[in-house]
């Protein structure tokens, strides 16, 4: 009896799945961006690299500046790097 219903949830479980990614490829196909919304708009993330490649103030004052936290502003910072030093390397 025990074995019997381990087998219907694990199939239940498996049609939840199913039906789960279906409707997220339902969605992408639709044009849907999924997930958590950017904290930061690309505005106020060139306003970041500015402020910071011209010195007007730490990582942490300009996370408290922004109001996100300075992990958020050192990844914008290094994901600005990366893209520039890969288009310099391209260069080459």
């Amino acid at each position: 009896m025990t074995q019997t219903l381990g087998a219907f949830a694990e199939f239940e479980r498996a049609m939840i799945r199913e039906r789960t990614m279906n409707g997220l490829a339902h969605a992408r196909s639709a044009g849907r961006l999924l997930g958590r919304r950017p904290s930061l708009s690309s505005q106020q993330r060139a306003e970041i690299i500015a402020k910071a490649e011209s010195g007007q103030g730490s990582p942490s004052q300009l996370a408290s500046l922004f109001r996100v936290s300075r992990s958020t502003v050192q990844r914008v910072l290094r994901e600005h790097r990366a893209h520039n030093s890969s288009s310099i390397n391209k260069d080459r």
